[in-house]
């Protein structure tokens, strides 16, 4: 239940609707509460025999008055405690958004998008039932059994005291079920995320499913997640399922008990008829309320599993981020890059994947890093970007420790193309302009920097990113133009989910156009034409050697055609420089380069014959 008090802050942030929500519960306790007054003496009018058409039909106006005032008033409170619910259900996914793309790589690595998505439905959606219903619920099931035990001790104290004498045994048979609801209700959303998180891989690697005639299989594996999930569902429906029963039992015996000792009360001139028809009533009132008790019990379970899950989540922390060490005057960068003595490992338990690297990139110049697969090129260049930090060494640009730069510095001024390229159900458009159309630049703290992307305001510094391309000469220098202009809706083409609709050569292609149309000052391509032909990534590389533009380029390549034109050329092999120089360079000392070469020069000949 502790996880609960995380919520404080967004109760604080919406004090006065739930302040305003409580005094409406009372008003609307006390009008619900009053209107059997008038019903009891409705019918002790009746059976004295003084009651007149006219009478009856005041009482019976003021009850509907009364019911009508009360219902309105509840109204209210549902427009001022479920609205403020939705509120805080807004403000928790904006914040677990929000928190989560904070969170560093290695986070995404070892946790499914399943168990991600389960956070931001199943759970959100549960803390939301405690804030909101459970909470007015709980309001309304105090104030009308204050007002009706008050109203009923007016009555006849010893009548009330007998009728509510079974209530706190029914609360505390509740209360005992409800412990058992809490870890029920935890393992029934632990496999809510894994049932989510294997069926969204099943459905994004569908091809594959198809390829390798995997369909009954997934079908089978997603079977007996289901079927697991029912049978937890079964268990904590079965245990939820005893609250009614034993609630209803209790009521029940509470009647037996109101019309023995009111029936013997009247006999004995103690209580009319009317006034036993009123406590009829109010017991009548009563039990919703404490019906209501079991599931606000339940829903108070549920949220407290559900926030222990994401309070859980909130206190990961994101390894890279901005510190005391962030120098906040950097507001631009040129481009020089420097490894001093750099090694790296994704796990302490693990290999280091590179080993005292030393390099430095000359801004505006083009460095192709050239290996076997598991050689640690990725890994290098992801230190560019400080996706990751490096375990030993300093990686620097500009002479600047790259944990002293802003992170929405350093990011805003690189472009990075990556193995896989990841595109957006979007336009073309969209797509090639995702990096540039930002409508306010916010720090990785969640500050606002400058309203229009190039300015400073509340003292925050201004940032200097470069002006972004066009979408067309974007796609131009990414050799993409052709092809989408032969759409029939061109740039407004949409592309499906992941860029289904397009080739591999094309997405990768459009992945670089969105890269270079951000005009990064280093950019960076991570065997980004492995999916183009010779022809195309000549096309590409010839733009961008024309580009009078300055910057850095790193490419990453298997392709010696790819690395032969570029400034330096270093060979990594088990995350180790073992060669570097020019093209011409690295073919005279015929070292592993021109092993490469060699081999890649036969392979087209072979192709070719």
């Amino acid at each position: 239940m502790k996880s609960l008090l995380r919520l404080w802050p967004y109760f604080a942030r919406y004090k006065k609707m739930y302040i305003c929500g409580a005094v409406l519960v009372v008003f609307s306790s006390l009008a619900q509460a009053l209107w059997p007054r008038f019903f009891g003496n409705g019918i002790d009018s009746i059976t004295r025999g003084t009651a007149t058409p006219q009478t009856l039909l005041i009482q019976a106006g003021i009850i509907v008055v009364l019911s009508f005032v009360s219902g309105f008033l509840y109204y209210l409170v549902r427009q001022n405690i479920i609205v403020a619910s939705r509120l805080i259900e807004y403000d928790l996914r904006n914040d677990l958004l929000a928190h989560v793309e904070r969170l560093s790589m290695r986070f995404f690595q070892s946790t499914p998008q399943g168990e991600l998505m389960a956070y931001a439905t199943n759970d959100i959606d549960a803390v939301r039932f405690f804030v909101g219903p459970s909470i007015m619920y709980t309001a309304d099931t105090l104030a009308t059994f204050l007002a009706v035990f008050g109203f009923m001790l007016a009555l006849s104290p010893e009548l009330a005291l007998l009728t509510v004498l079974l209530l706190p045994l029914m609360s505390l048979s509740v209360y005992l079920i409800g412990r058992k609801v809490h870890p029920l209700f935890d393992t029934v959303q632990a496999h809510f995320a894994t049932m989510t998180g294997r069926t969204t891989e099943s459905i994004s690697g569908i091809r594959v499913v198809r390829a390798y005639v995997r369909e009954a299989y997934e079908k089978s594996v997603f079977n007996n997640l289901a079927k697991g999930y029912f049978d937890k569902n079964m268990r904590l429906a079965r245990t939820q399922g005893l609250m009614q029963p034993i609630i209803f039992g209790f009521m029940g015996l509470s009647t037996v008990i109101l019309l023995l000792v009111g029936g013997k009360l009247i006999m004995s001139k103690q209580l009319t008829i009317g006034e036993l028809s009123q406590f009829i009533v109010y017991l009548g009132m009563l039990t919703w309320p404490f019906i209501a008790i079991g599931w606000v019990t339940s829903m108070v379970q549920r949220g407290a599993a559900s926030m222990a899950r994401l309070v859980k989540l909130f206190e990961t922390k994101p390894e890279i981020e901005n510190s005391e060490r962030t120098n906040w005057q950097i507001a631009s960068l040129r481009g020089e890059i420097e490894f001093h003595d750099v090694s790296f490992r994704y796990r302490p338990e693990l290999d280091p994947v590179l080993n005292n690297i030393s390099l430095r990139i000359e801004q505006g110049t083009t460095l192709a890093i050239i290996g076997r697969t598991g050689s640690g090129k990725t890994s290098l260049v992801n230190l560019i970007a400080r996706l990751f930090d490096p375990t030993e060494g300093v990686v620097t640009i500009d002479g600047h420790d790259l944990r002293a730069i802003p992170l929405e510095v350093l990011r805003s001024q690189i472009g990075f193309v990556t193995q896989e390229p990841f595109l957006f159900s979007e336009t073309i458009a969209e797509n090639i302009g995702f990096g540039t159309r930002e409508a306010e630049r916010v720090d990785f703290s969640g500050r606002i920097l400058g309203t229009d992307g190039t300015g400073a305001t509340n003292g925050f510094p201004k940032l200097t990113p470069p002006s972004p391309l066009g979408t067309e000469e974007a796609a131009r220098a990414a050799d993409i133009y052709d092809n989408v202009t032969e759409f029939p809706e061109q740039f407004e083409t949409m592309i499906g989910e992941r860029g289904i609709t397009l080739s591999g050569g094309q997405k990768q292609r459009t992945a670089i156009a969105r890269a270079l149309a951000r005009n990064p000052r280093i950019l960076v391509m991570d065997d980004a034409m492995s999916a183009v032909d010779t022809a195309t990534e000549e096309r590409i590389l010839s733009n961008l050697r024309n580009d009078a533009r300055p910057r850095t380029t790193i490419l990453i390549s298997h392709r010696t055609s790819t690395a032969r034109e570029a400034d330096m050329i270093i060979v990594l092999d088990r995350g180790r420089i073992v060669e570097r120089g020019t093209h011409q360079e690295l073919l005279a000392s015929e070292g592993p380069y021109y092993d490469l070469y060699r081999r890649q020069l036969l392979e087209e000949s072979l192709e070719s014959a």
